[in-house]
Parts: structure tokens; C-alpha cells; sequence
């Protein structure tokens, strides 16, 4: 990234999110396992449908076995994000898990991005960042093999500057 990356108020509107499905939630874990991820840092918005994703989230990944390092939460309009840009990516993890309204989600990504050496390739996100609206407020060609699960339980992953998605039952292993 060259410019700012904070977005314009009339780009950074929000967009719908819902509670996680179960199969969402199933597909989730199953994506990061199946990279091989021990350990994950988790940032998210501060909506109660966001903060109930996480949580669910978090409980099915312990179970597992796997370790949350920490969770960061992100405002939806901030100064510039940096605070909590920073705080994302010195977990260092094996994988980020992002949730959160796309707007808000955006301007913490355009953060990421530009400030820290976080890895849309080593992220996976939720249903809600799956969508060509977006991946749009970001670019898609700033976002390649981010990939997350739908609500469905398919997958969706950002590869060629695009959105490619999967149905529920086809063996992925992005």
C-alpha cells in the first residue's frame, strides 16, 4: 500500500453481520487445523454478533487442543488502528482469525497492511469478510489466500484479485 490507509466515511459503511453458524463455526476450526495451526491470535470487531462468533470460536479451538494467544478488539472508527494493528500481529501466531463488521474490518486490515508484518496468507475470516463488498474496501489484490468459511460451511478463499468460493462439500485445504 502507497496511500493512507485509512478509508473515506463513505467507503467504510457498514455492512450485515450474523451470529456464526454452526457450520461455519465447524468449518472454521477444520480450516485451521488442517494448516496445521498450535496457536492462533484472534481480532475482532466489537459487535455483539462478532464478539459471540469469537467466543464460540475460541471454545471449539481449545478443545482441540489449539492455543488462542490473545484476542484484540478493534473499534469501527479509530484514529488510525495502530494500537491494535500492532497488538494483531506481535502474537505472531501460526494463523490470524478475523471477525468483525466489513467496515471496521477493513480500516483494521488497511492498518495491517501498511504498519505490520501480518499475512492476509496465514488469516482466515468469517463468513461476513467473505464477500465482494469486502474484500472490495480492502482490494482484493492486497488480500491474496485470505480465506475464511461461509455460512453454509463451504469455504471462500481471495486468490487472482478475486473471491473464489467452495460448497460445503468439497475437501479444501486452503
Amino acid at each position: 500500500m502507497t496511500v493512507s490507509p485509512r478509508l473515506p466515511p463513505s467507503l467504510a459503511r457498514d455492512m450485515a453481520e450474523s451470529e456464526p453458524t454452526a457450520a461455519e463455526l465447524i468449518r472454521m476450526t477444520g480450516l485451521a487445523q488442517r494448516r496445521g495451526a498450535r496457536s492462533v491470535a484472534i481480532g475482532r470487531g466489537r459487535s455483539a454478533a462478532t464478539a459471540a462468533a469469537v467466543a464460540a470460536f475460541a471454545r471449539r479451538w481449545e478443545a482441540t487442543g489449539g492455543t488462542v494467544l490473545t484476542v484484540v478488539t478493534w473499534p469501527e472508527e479509530a484514529a488510525s488502528w495502530l494500537r491494535q494493528a500492532t497488538r494483531l500481529a506481535a502474537a505472531d501466531p501460526d494463523l490470524w482469525i478475523m471477525a468483525g463488521a466489513p467496515g471496521g474490518w477493513a480500516q483494521m486490515t488497511r492498518r495491517l497492511l501498511w504498519s505490520t508484518p501480518w499475512q492476509p496468507g496465514r488469516t482466515l475470516a468469517f463468513a461476513a469478510l467473505g464477500t465482494n463488498d469486502a474484500i472490495g474496501l480492502v482490494g482484493a489484490h492486497n488480500l491474496h489466500a485470505l480465506a475464511g468459511a461461509t455460512t453454509e460451511g463451504g469455504t471462500w478463499t481471495v486468490c487472482n484479485g478475486s473471491i473464489q468460493s467452495f460448497p460445503p462439500d468439497t475437501d479444501t485445504t486452503t
